[in-house]
């Protein structure tokens, strides 16, 4: 394989792009264009190779360490790799489990609609909004006690969450939020800013109604 350096500058990947469309560069090729320079040892297009043999090996995701392991390879470009790759990914496969709203959630937290305790779920989502996890934080009568920021922010910390949705029910039947649900959703909005998780939004459920706080401008 020719060095860069070797090549007339027409084929090379990034003028080879603009002439020629995408389409017509090889995997290495693309890589280059992504990784843009290589160093004084190793040319772009023997690191891309590299990365594309790896690549090979072992499919995505990737992460960070996976890439530096490559020589010519540092922090700024081996996070224009993994940029790339994620965005493919939530461009082109997608996981289905995107939250676009409270419907969007109803499926995976409707079980507790009629429940006849009280119980608290979190939803963890990473940063494209899809869902990573959803467990019951707590089954009993919501309080300060039972509902305290580290109970319900663990998970979602060890999940890497981006943000969470709060959901609990009413087994009154009455979906609007009483003074100490209020209370009880500032205390975890506020943790989770400390944390760097968003709370985006937080649903009451009952067997046939739900009502959203962020719908509320409450969130």
């Amino acid at each position: 394989m020719k060095r860069m350096t070797k090549i007339p500058e027409s084929d090379r990947p990034r003028e080879k792009i603009v002439r020629k469309g995408p389409q017509a560069l090889t995997d290495p090729e693309l890589i280059a264009v992504l990784i843009g320079t290589g160093t004084a040892k190793r040319d772009v297009l023997k690191v891309a190779r590299d990365v594309h043999r790896r690549l090979d090996i072992r499919p995505g995701p990737w992460s960070m360490s996976n890439l530096r392991a490559i020589a010519g390879l540092g922090k700024a470009k081996s996070c224009q790799i993994v940029a790339a790759y994620e965005l493919a990914r939530r461009r082109f496969a997608p996981t289905g489990r995107r939250v676009t709203g409270p419907e969007s959630l109803l499926p995976y937290i409707s079980f507790i609609a009629d429940k006849r305790q009280e119980y608290l779920v979190c939803v963890s989502l990473n940063g494209a909004a899809e869902i990573l996890n959803c467990r019951v934080v707590t089954i009993g009568l919501l309080d300060s006690t039972s509902v305290h920021p580290r109970e319900v922010f663990a998970d979602p910390l060890s999940d890497r969450a981006a943000s969470v949705v709060l959901a609990h029910n009413h087994p009154s039947g009455v979906p609007s939020p009483s003074r100490r649900d209020l209370w009880i959703h500032r205390r975890l909005a506020q943790a989770g800013r400390l944390l760097g998780i968003d709370v985006l939004d937080h649903l009451i459920l009952t067997s046939n109604a739900f009502y959203s706080f962020k719908k509320h401008g409450l969130s």
